[in-house]
This record gives C-alpha cells, structure tokens and sequence, in this order.
C-alpha cells in the first residue's frame, strides 16, 4: 500500500471528519435535533480476549488505557464472540447478521478471488443508508475487492483503507496499491459536513494482525540491540489503544455509541507477535497438541474483548454475561435506528439493545461455533454453547507457535465442558455423569429447537455425490483478462443448516479460487421427504456464485 497511509493519517482524516459533522450538528442543532443516534464500530483484528487490561487486572498491565477507561464509563461483554473464527466469515456475518453458511461465506477470501460476499445478501450499511445515514468505511474490507463486491457498492458512501489482511500481498511490495486509494482533499469532509444527518462509521483497523510496526517504538534500543519481541506486540496495542481514544474524543457522546470487539482471537501461530486468550486457553486441545486460538472453537478462538460505550445511555461500569455474539450487532443497531431488515431472509442475530440499555442479562439460548479451517469442512458445526454448557462433535487444532498441528478428532457422544467451572477447556465431563448428560441434552435439544427439529446434528455438510465432467468455458476477468479452457470437477452436496435443506454445487475452477453456487429448497419431515418447490431463502441465491479461497488463514 502507499507509504503514507500509517496510523497519523487515518487518525487525522477521521478527526476532521468527525469534527467537521460535530460542527454541522451544532449549527443544524437549533433548528432540529438528531432523532436517531450516530454508530461507530470498531472491529479489531486477530485481539485477544486478554489483551483488553481491564479483562484481567491482576496481570497489572496498562496498554489499553482508553479501553479500560471506555468500559468504566460503558459496558464490557464477559461474553462475547466472534461469529466465527478468521476474518472473512466473521466480517460477512457482523455485517449481515447471518450465520456463514447462510450468508456463503465460510472462509477467506484471498488476493486472486474473483467475487466477495455475494450480491444477493443485504448489509448493515445498506439499510442504514437507505434509513437515512451517512455510512463511512475506514480500514480492512476482506470482502470482495474487485467490481460490485467492494465497500462502496455494498453500502458505503465513504472508503478508505486495504481490500485484506495487511500480509497479503499488497502491503508486501512497496508502490503496489490495490484498490488504487487517491490522495484525500478536502472535499469529503465538506460534503459530510453540509450533510446534517446521522452517520455510521465502521472502523476495521490492521491492528493486531501482523505484521506489526508500531510507529511510536524505536528500531533499536539504547544498547544498539532491537527490543524484545513482546514489546513490540504490547507497543503497537498501545498504539490501536490510541486510536479508540481519538475516536471516543472526537466523537459526540451523547447521541454517539461506540461498539468495539474484534473479528477472532489471537493468531497463536505467530508466537510472540501473537495477543493472549487470557484465561480461555483451550487447554484440552493444546496437551494433544497444536494451538487453540484463531481458526479454532475453542473459546480463544472466538471469544473477544468486547465494550459498548454510549454516555447517558448505557449505564457506566456494568458488565453483562450475557452470550451474544458479532452477528449481534445488525439487529441490535437497526433496532436503535428503528429501521426493519427484510423478512425474505433468516437471520441468526439477536437485538441486545435491552442488554445495552436496561441492564437484562439475556442473550443466545444456543450459539453454533463453525469450522473456521482447524478441522473439518469449513463452515461445518464444531461445537455448540447452551448456557454454560459447550459441546464439541469435533476437535482440531491450529497451527501452533512452532508448527505443531493437533490431530482432528470425531466425538460421539460429544465431550461436554462446563465453562463456569472450567474456561480453559481443560477436562471434559465423564460421559456417564449426570453432569454430561444434563449438559448434553441441554445442547442437543436447544440446538434441536433452533434448527426446527427436523434433522439430528444441526448444521451439518456432506458431499453426496461426485461426478468430473468436462466444460470447456472461457472466463474473463475484468482486471486481468484471463481466458482459459477449463476440466471442472463438480461436487454436489447437501448442506443442512438450522431447518433449510441446500442443495450446492461446488466448481472447483482453481487451487487458489472457490465458486460456491448453492441452491436453496425446503423440506418438510427431513431429508427424506419430498422437495418442495425451489425457494430461494436468502443466503446466495440461485444463479448466484460466491468465490472465495481455499487455504487461506488470514
């Protein structure tokens, strides 16, 4: 990427914007006030739940000051999770409100990747937009970075930032930029100033997704030496800590609510350029060996540091324990802007708005953790969470700090843990404990309720039947133009996911490149019945193609 977009930049585009609409709603003010409040999001990359200092005071750190000062001021998520456990899936559900496998993305999207989140599923900033907002995107997209699938055709009056991870390609090559980012005058913010209407802001900062360079940490020590490794990684969470400040500053307090949380857990794989879990250390996994963090359910994978700050709105210093989830906040801010998603589609988030605003400590009855690449087919039901029971029908590891990879493993009956006695994973409950039994049915059947009923494990793929067949296709591509007479291999699967049968074929056009078409139908009494006629539930629509990478971890 361009030389010039480091930290100083971003900060000080988004203070002038924010203070230049802080000034036209204290001119608009006299004639009209707001009716509906301004949303910042700010997703951070790759964070560790025991990153945020005030998750664990007793470790004494002081490295996310301003975070710990929102939370005391806001409320802070004990637990929260991401919707899965690496950036693409869980940035398509955050913005759609759906599970993966509803929305059709279920893993990365990479540098070659032709499309992004299909066009057929409705964004957050959409309906925002359509209700009247101001949406502005600054940051990580890693959505689809080529022709309708970038941020301004998704929703976005406003963009600047990198179409992916910040290690894939783009910033690696010094002078290549992809998508070309002009430079900034003053045109922007003069329009949004004029604009007088309510905005939403979301922020997906590089931070702390590796690699990392934290502008304020010197190269070398005083001895001459570079400094310690850890220190580098503590520097530059401090450095995405000031950022949250400058936003919390130059937003408008009162009619402004921040939302901070992160797509997944730390990337373990990385060492010590990798955040803490805290205490969610996925210890059952780790003695088998491999990491239990990023790509994995285990709770270091999905479980982040969560705060909601709106002053006067939301009461100061509480925490909720209530289970919600990064799908959680579609519904929750078109609840706050009284806005209503279709109803074309389903959606697997809940509106936490009473959470936010009255205190009530009720979230998800059941949440599905899917494969994010440790084990299985990716998109594939891992684990299930009932209160504060979680089950796993199967384990796999991440690639740990020194390479290590754990084995996956099937799990019938499933290992139970009950996490208020045991957040580390540690030892699950005997199978013939009145314990296990009771946290198995309480997953089984809520997982039952959530799906319809009508199959046994929910949200489960299988390929049916594979056949190769030849077809000579040519395929352009805009940018690159490429042509190729192409032997596609076609999969046809079943996808079962909470009460919708899919029937999908997958054309494997490529090593690095995915097509998904999935073509929806309902089935009443199960798998075995009759096909209804074809009805087309949202996720990717028929006729529609969702590519994305295989392989790739980001």
């Amino acid at each position: 990427m361009l030389e010039g977009f480091r930290l100083p930049v971003v900060c000080g585009i988004l203070l002038c914007a924010l203070c230049f609409h802080r000034a036209s709603e204290h001119r608009a003010g006299a004639k009209k006030p707001y009716k509906k409040p301004n949303f910042i999001v700010i997703l951070a990359d790759d964070i560790g739940w025991g990153d945020l200092d005030i998750n664990q005071p007793e470790k004494g750190t002081n490295n996310t000051p301003n975070l710990n000062l929102m939370a005391q001021q806001g409320l802070r998520f004990l637990d929260f999770h991401s919707p899965a456990s690496t950036c693409s899936p869980s940035r398509a559900s955050i913005l759609t409100g759906r599970y993966g496998l509803r929305n059709g993305v279920t893993h990365n999207f990479a540098v070659g990747s032709v499309g992004g989140l299909p066009l057929s599923e409705v964004t957050l900033p959409q309906l925002l937009q359509e209700a009247g907002y101001y949406s502005a995107m600054i940051g990580k997209w890693h959505l689809g970075h080529n022709g309708p699938y970038g941020p301004t055709q998704r929703g976005f009056d406003y963009y600047l930032g990198v179409p992916y991870s910040n290690d894939m390609g783009c910033t690696d090559v010094p002078g290549y930029n992809l998508p070309q980012c002009p430079p900034c005058d003053s045109s922007g913010s003069q329009n949004l100033r004029e604009r007088g209407q309510p905005y939403f802001l979301y922020i997906a900062l590089a931070h702390m997704h590796v690699p990392l360079a934290p502008q304020s940490f010197p190269p070398e020590t005083s001895t001459g030496h570079p400094p310690p490794d850890r220190q580098v990684y503590a520097a530059s969470l401090r450095e995405m800590d000031d950022l949250v400040g400058a936003i919390k500053s130059a937003s408008h307090a009162s009619d402004t609510f921040i939302w901070f949380t992160g797509d997944n857990g730390p990337w373990e794989q990385k060492c010590q350029y990798a955040g803490s879990p805290g205490p969610f250390k996925g210890t059952w996994q780790t003695k088998r060996g491999g990491g239990s963090a990023k790509r994995t359910t285990w709770e270091g994978g999905h479980r982040v540091p969560t705060v909601a700050y709106w002053p006067g709105v939301i009461p100061a210093n509480s925490t909720s324990s209530a289970l919600l989830s990064g799908m959680d906040i579609f519904p929750t801010l078109l609840s706050l802007a009284e806005v209503i998603p279709p109803s074309d589609r389903r959606y697997d988030g809940i509106d936490a708005s009473r959470v936010l605003l009255h205190g009530e400590q009720i979230g998800h009855k059941v949440l599905f953790h899917p494969n994010s690449g440790a084990a299985g087919r990716f998109g594939d039901l891992q684990a299930v969470r009932a209160g504060k029971y979680k089950a796993f029908y199967m384990t796999g590891a991440a690639e740990a700090c020194g390479g290590d990879v754990g084995t996956q493993e099937l799990h019938n009956p499933p290992l139970i843990f009950d996490l208020e006695h045991d957040e580390a994973e540690a030892t699950p409950l005997k199978v013939d404990t009145r314990e296990h039994q009771e946290g198995r049915g309480a997953c089984w059947s809520l997982s039952q309720q959530h799906s319809g009923g009508r199959w046994g494990t929910p949200w489960k793929s299988r390929c049916l039947i594979t056949w190769p067949t030849q077809i000579d296709r040519q395929h352009s591509h805009s940018h690159s133009d490429i042509r190729a007479n192409l032997v596609l291999p076609i999969n046809l699967c079943v996808v079962l996911i909470q009460g919708d049968l899919f029937f999908s074929l997958y054309f494997f056009f490529h090593p690095s490149i995915h097509f998904l078409l999935v073509i929806p139908f309902e089935v009443a009494g199960g798998p075995g019945a009759q096909l209804s006629s074809i009805r087309a539930e949202g996720g990717v629509h028929p006729g529609q193609v969702a590519i994305s990478s295989q392989g790739q971890h980001r």
